[in-house]
């Protein structure tokens, strides 16, 4: 049993024929960070005391010749006057924030990814260009007892921003942070920065069919960068962990890079996407970019930007998209135009058609007052697999229409009769 005791002691650090109560465990907690070999030294950083704790801090610099991929700093420098366009706000709305190079880039990595209050943000990233050079800081928590040390220098790092960028941040990121600010009941800094989580923003722009966004998918489509001996996501707990329990920091060695070429990556992505939306439609290179950029200038009030960029690509989706704004702007004989066109699409989508037959029967009924056209178009809709309370609207509409023409063996005339 004393063999067994010893083993059981030395996995948690203690000395064989000491007790493991709890004043000495606390010890251990704050001692082993700075046994074995020092973080400082491995990972580049330096310690930092705050209110009797500490913690780690890793700076990097990437000057404007350096090149992730393809792509080099000075390709990406702000000021990015159409910013608020990937925050989802209103382009014309005073409230949104003004143009700035005042933008962070944030990057957890965490002890779980369940969330909630037993979840750390053991490593905090954060990224910002100043000056023509990007810089890139690292506040890593040695110690959990330093949490509250760690968050205080975060916010004094954040205080200023108007832009806080992420990747997925909205629903995991921002919420975790705020969260672990909340414990320690303090004030998260970046309560009035706008949010900008580039999720989003990418998958309109950039998604492939059966292909999942991912940061890394994009940094290698986009950038050109394949990264190569990259920790798994799923791994980096565990390597925290390791660390924690054995005060050996090498293995947090690939944690640290894989959180800097996720900032690098994510600061370059949303230059492109903010310099391509300035530059307006002209700069979509794929039938995906055009889209996307619509559907960003759209819901940003700026229809005539969308309009140009549904306009380029000759898909069903995009089409459909122009033909719903243009609906909406009152245009209606254009409206209608792109519904035709949408029709006599080969392989255009059961949904898609059916939206065009109910679209054009309206037109024609209430605009061109020309009832057999809209009775025709309505008819078709019959045809086609739809809900029953659509299909039920149908019939009320053809049956009205009927009653206009003035008779149903009138209408037994027409295209697509007899209904029933």
């Amino acid at each position: 049993m004393s063999a067994l005791a010893d083993r059981l002691r030395g996995v948690m650090g203690l000395r064989p024929g000491t007790g493991a109560d709890s004043t000495e465990q606390d010890s251990i907690r704050t001692r082993r960070p700075h046994d074995a070999a020092d973080a400082a030294d491995v990972l580049g950083g330096e310690w930092r005391d705050r209110n009797g704790r500490r913690f780690l801090i890793v700076d990097r610099k990437y000057s404007p010749g350096y090149r992730h991929g393809r792509v080099a700093v000075a390709d990406c420098l702000p000021p990015w006057p159409r910013m608020a366009l990937l925050a989802g706000c209103d382009g014309a709305s005073t409230a949104a924030p003004p143009a700035s190079d005042r933008a962070l880039f944030v990057d957890l990595e965490t002890t779980g990814l369940a969330g909630g209050a037993g979840t750390y943000a053991f490593l905090v990233g954060c990224g910002w260009f100043d000056g023509g050079v990007f810089h890139l800081r690292q506040f890593l928590l040695a110690d959990f007892d330093a949490e509250a040390a760690l968050l205080e220098s975060f916010a004094e790092l954040a205080a200023d921003v108007v832009w806080l960028v992420t990747y997925n941040g909205k629903t995991f990121d921002l919420p975790l942070i705020e969260t672990r600010f909340a414990l320690h009941r303090m004030s998260a800094p970046f309560a009035r920065a706008a949010h900008v989580d580039m999720l989003h923003p990418a998958r309109r722009m950039w998604r492939e069919d059966e292909v999942e966004c991912r940061l890394t998918y994009l940094e290698q489509t986009l950038c050109g960068h394949e990264r190569e001996g990259d920790v798994p996501g799923f791994e980096i707990p565990s390597r925290y962990f390791q660390y924690v329990r054995s005060g050996d920091p090498r293995p947090l060695a690939a944690v640290l890079e894989h959180n800097r070429l996720d900032i690098v990556s994510l600061a370059m992505l949303t230059a492109r996407a903010s310099q391509m939306l300035d530059e307006g439609p002209s700069a979509a290179t794929t039938d995906r970019e055009a889209f996307g950029m619509g559907r960003l200038y759209e819901r940003a009030g700026l229809f005539d930007d969308a309009l140009c960029c549904f306009q380029r690509p000759r898909t069903a989706e995009a089409i459909r998209a122009a033909a719903v704004l243009l609906r909406r702007l009152r245009r209606y004989e254009d409206a209608a135009a792109c519904w035709r066109r949408l029709l006599a699409m080969r392989g255009c989508p059961a949904s898609y058609e059916r939206e065009a037959m109910e679209a054009l029967a309206v037109h024609h009924e209430h605009r061109v007052r020309d009832l057999e056209a809209a009775r025709s178009f309505a008819v078709q809709c019959l045809r086609l697999q739809g809900t029953a309370a659509r299909q039920e609207a149908v019939k009320y509409r053809v049956a009205r229409l009927d009653r206009k023409l003035g008779s149903r063996g009138e209408a037994g005339q027409l295209p697509g009769a007899p209904l029933f």
